[in-house]
């Protein structure tokens, strides 16, 4: 995929290790989609603060103040305390905001109060972040508990039991909003009759305004209306150079949405996409994922651009063809599986430009929409992302990793031999088959379980994955070369569930990303179920 001499690694601090990764294919691409990349790239860009206003309100604002001290520092930068302050500053950017991208808890300053205040001391007012009437003494004095004081807004997202999980998360998606009084305004809204829901809530930021609840909706005109307004204005060019209709309808039903706020828009935008197979270049752009949110409504900014890699695209093709066959032999309760497989589809992708809570940590994978009801009647579109796989993969060579975790030589030389094919071969089943399979009872709307939803759906999409690596049907479908390879992803995940994530949450916390909870659970079950036999 990429030469030798590509450097993978840029830089190493704290708990993180920031990666590059190739972009294959692009050069060969024509100029009319590398056109229509770059517009779309662009409105990926756009929306970078509009996740780390949704990630805690006061974000903006520290980023902001911690990005004039590092531009305007006259004092000494080999200081312990300087080095310090940076690499909080990188942990900032990396995790959008203040607090930890997978734990959630307020990251620690390292450096001290007196360094910040007297480092803001130094800068012209006119570069500082002020609000109106605001002075550089009262920015202090707000800023300092904020940062400093680890009891103050502690966790961006609470999902702990018995607690109000909306008055103890310090993410900006409710104000002046108790749990329960969320959860009814929300309840209120749905209807066991309704077949086409709407995901009420998702755009919008829930608040309190005298004594009356309201919402605050994410479009032109509204909250995020100046971001938006960009995001539109990179779409409305990218509609110039679109590829055919289909996408074209796609990317106009994308741009009223934004400008509307309306989600049956967004659901016939939803739907739209899933109808193109055709365009080599797709991309993701919206309110989209729920993680941020302990009651699994409010949906954080993201966007993927990415191009389908048409060699690698085969094996999900496979997959997508045979998705009834996996269906039908699932080990799982005739009641919750689909009669019918509707448009399961699936491509491997290079991406090409990675935005809000898609970058800079990234994912390996996705299946979208989220809606069952969409995904019952129209399917659903799975992706694995081989550029970012392989980045991973390739970073990992020669650092003494295996070395470390893995139980023997074997064990070793079998990654080595199949790792990767075996790795994205998972994400494969756990993006297509996994997330789409099944189906809800009727009356239930996938909503009920809040804060676990998305721990018991990943869960449940990484079990049928690995419920299937070891079936012989992936031999017969040539998708894995013998009976040997399916167990180098099954040693692949122990050690990462058990051991190799943990390195990510500082000892004491808590798991709290739903990804890793659900490989904890799976990998914890093994352990125990193993451990005397």
């Amino acid at each position: 995929m990429q030469t030798n001499d590509f450097k993978y690694v840029v830089e190493q601090f704290a708990d993180l290790r920031i990666l590059r990764y190739p972009v294959s294919g692009f050069e060969e691409l024509p100029l009319q989609q590398k056109i229509l990349i770059y517009y779309l790239s662009q409105a990926a860009i756009e929306g970078r603060d509009i996740l780390f206003d949704q990630n805690y309100k006061h974000n903006l604002t520290i980023r902001k103040t911690l990005e004039a001290i590092y531009e305007n520092f006259n004092g000494d930068r080999s200081s312990e305390e300087f080095l310090s302050f940076e690499v909080f500053l990188k942990r900032v950017w990396f995790s959008n905001g203040i607090h930890h991208h997978y734990s959630t808890v307020k990251l620690e300053p390292g450096f001290s109060p007196e360094f910040f205040e007297q480092a803001i001391g130094n800068i012209d007012d006119k570069k500082l972040p002020l609000s109106n009437g605001e002075t550089k003494k009262e920015l202090v004095e707000k800023l300092i508990p904020i940062l400093f004081d680890p009891t103050v807004d502690t966790k961006r997202v609470n999902q702990a039991e018995h607690e109000d999980l909306i008055a103890t998360s310090a993410n900006n998606y409710y104000e002046n909003v108790s749990q329960q009084e969320a959860e009814a305004f929300y309840a209120s809204k749905k209807s066991p009759e309704e077949k086409k829901p709407l995901s009420h809530g998702l755009n919008t930021k829930l608040v309190k305004e005298n004594g009356r609840l309201v919402e605050k909706v994410w479009k032109i005109g509204g909250l995020y209306s100046l971001a938006i307004q960009k995001i539109v204005g990179w779409l409305e060019k990218a509609l110039t150079v679109a590829e055919n209709k289909t996408q074209e309808k796609i990317i106009s039903l994308l741009i009223d949405f934004y400008k509307t706020g309306d989600l049956e828009i967004f659901n016939k935008y939803n739907i739209a996409w899933l109808q193109d197979n055709e365009s080599r270049v797709d991309f993701i752009n919206g309110f989209i994922e729920t993680y941020g949110d302990p009651l699994g409504l409010k949906a954080s900014w993201e966007s993927v651009v990415n191009f389908k890699n048409i060699e690698a695209t085969r094996r999900t093709e496979i997959i997508s063809a045979h998705a009834k066959w996996f269906e039908d032999h699932s080990p799982t309760d005739p009641r919750f599986k689909k009669k019918e497989v509707r448009g399961v589809t699936a491509k491997v992708i290079n991406v090409a430009m990675l935005g809000g809570d898609c970058y800079p940590h990234t994912p390996i994978g996705i299946n979208l929409p989220n809606a069952d009801w969409l995904r019952k009647e129209y399917g659903s579109k799975s992706v694995t992302i081989e550029n970012i796989t392989y980045a991973y993969d390739e970073a990992a060579k020669g650092t003494g990793f295996l070395e470390e975790f893995c139980y023997s030589q074997e064990e070793i030389e079998r990654h080595n031999k199949y790792g990767f094919l075996a790795g994205n071969l998972h994400t494969d089943l756990h993006e297509c088959l996994g997330h789409g399979s099944g189906q809800l009872l009727e009356g239930v709307t996938g909503d009920e379980l809040k804060a676990y939803g998305a721990v018991i759906e990943e869960t449940r999409a990484d079990l049928f994955a690995l419920y299937f690596m070891a079936d012989k049907k992936l031999i017969e479908l040539e998708l894995l070369p013998d009976e040997e390879a399916f167990k180098a992803e099954y040693d692949n995940y122990i050690r990462n569930g058990l051991l190799t994530q943990i390195t990510r949450i500082k000892p004491g916390d808590n798991i709290e990303q739903a990804h890793m909870r659900n490989r904890q659970l799976i990998a914890s079950w093994c352990y125990e179920k193993g451990k005397n036999r």
